[in-house]
């Protein structure tokens, strides 16, 4: 199962997973939580993947989904600490192209600027 939460740290939003990513309702609770920050004009987000232990293409398509939501309503969406099995997978899929990929959540925080 999915964990979610989020938190604040200077102005950008900052969406923690943990567990196993893997699509299904996960990807409508993301989809809707960002639809609701964009509402509120909050469009700098980060997605923090540290305690994410899989991730599936379902997964990867929520999170190219997500990727799409941001850039819609004119925001910006991008990943932090991604384990090694998890930024294999994205450069596998050549997704590393579309998304900004962080080490540290401090990192991309500072990409923003």
């Amino acid at each position: 199962m999915m964990q979610f939460s989020s938190k604040e740290v200077q102005g950008v939003t900052v969406i923690s997973l943990s567990g196993n990513v893997l699509g299904g309702p996960d990807a409508n609770t993301l989809n809707d939580q960002l639809h609701g920050l964009l509402e509120t004009k909050k469009t700098k987000v980060i997605i923090d993947l540290g305690d994410v232990q899989f991730i599936n293409s379902s997964g990867l398509g929520m999170l190219i989904g997500g990727m799409s939501t941001m850039r819609k309503g004119g925001g910006e969406l991008k990943l932090a600490r991604a384990s090694k099995k998890v930024l294999t997978l994205l450069e596998m899929t050549k997704l590393t192209n579309l998304f900004d990929v962080h080490e540290t959540v401090k990192a991309a925080v500072g990409a923003f600027k």
